[in-house]
């Protein structure tokens, strides 16, 4: 079986990690959202990618589900020491290794997919991880400037790990999106694919800013295969992270049914809820997407493979 799973950072890396264990024949292909990607100290940050290779790899720190394990911070220390920011940034030393590593690449013109699967060489994740996209996308955030009373736009990173999202955030901006093209292997991946899955990454910034790639999300929906997805929103409330600040800029209730109809039925077949929103199953599927109520919290790796099952039971069910 091929799968296909376009992927944010912690929420995506843990569920390939549970469909790995589900599905140990299965080809996976991993599209990873670039977009959170920043320049730091001279050096090209992919903190989604790195999630994923990280944790498929086995050098993930289980308490944060970013950066790495054992991590140091000496680096980090020697920097604030000669006041150079920003410091709201945490990056250990072990993560400086890889990201020298990715900018010497980039620097002698290797391109970003070729880079990444060269960094997979040591990790070995065991699925294929293909950025969206080669060329340079940053998610930005629209939100209020006290200084002069307007707006202002922060770069995603800002947003999320300097502010917290404390803030309202009024747009959400793929930054180069536009003027991108799929990396190369992405759209072969997807006319190939058995099976799309959606994990319950942000759908904003996430999963949202990998369909804002110009073909991504027409090659999903025409690839004539089933897409499912599994819902971030539990309860009205995101797992983790900020996606009710995100999804409230571009307009869409913090729900699992509003987020399935933000997909919309041209792109998704099917969509897993949690059991404490099984209420809304039938609001889904009047919206025309198979739609099924099942366990939806990660919390452990058996519990991730049972929600893989079950997306991949769905996607075989709307095959059918």
């Amino acid at each position: 079986m091929r799968i296909v799973v376009l992927a944010g950072g912690i929420g995506g890396a843990r569920f390939l990690r549970g469909l790995k264990a589900a599905a140990p024949d299965a080809d996976i292909t991993v599209i990873g959202n670039t977009g959170d990607d920043i320049h730091l100290f001279g050096l090209k940050v992919c903190p989604d990618l790195d999630t994923v290779m990280y944790t498929l790899g086995g050098g993930i720190h289980e308490g944060q589900g970013w950066g790495r394990a054992d991590e140091t911070f000496t680096v980090k220390e020697e920097l604030a020491a000669y006041g150079v920011g920003p410091d709201w940034f945490g990056l250990g030393d072990r993560d400086f290794a890889t990201h020298i590593i990715r900018t010497q690449m980039i620097t002698a013109g290797y391109p970003l997919s070729a880079v990444t699967e060269a960094l997979c060489a040591r990790w070995q994740p065991g699925v294929r991880l293909i950025p969206m996209t080669d060329d340079r996308v940053e998610t930005h955030v629209v939100i209020d400037a006290p200084e002069d009373g307007g707006r202002k736009a922060v770069h995603f990173q800002e947003y999320w790990v300097r502010l917290h999202a404390s803030v309202p955030a009024h747009a959400v901006l793929p930054v180069g999106a536009e003027q991108s093209k799929p990396a190369p292997g992405v759209l072969e991946a997807i006319g190939e694919a058995d099976v799309v899955l959606f994990p319950p990454s942000n759908p904003v910034v996430s999963i949202g800013t990998i369909l804002a790639v110009p073909g991504m999300r027409e090659a999903i929906a025409d690839a004539g295969v089933p897409v499912v997805g599994l819902s971030p929103i539990v309860g009205n409330a995101p797992v983790r992270g900020m996606a009710d600040k995100v999804l409230a800029a571009v307009g869409v209730e913090s729900t699992a049914a509003a987020v399935a109809k933000h997909y919309g039925s041209g792109l998704l077949d099917g969509w897993l809820v949690d059991t404490v929103d099984a209420a809304t199953v039938g609001e889904v599927e009047e919206a025309g997407i198979n739609c099924r109520a099942v366990p939806l919290m990660m919390t452990d790796i058996e519990a991730a493979a049972r929600m893989a099952r079950e997306a991949l039971a769905l996607a075989k069910e709307v095959s059918s």
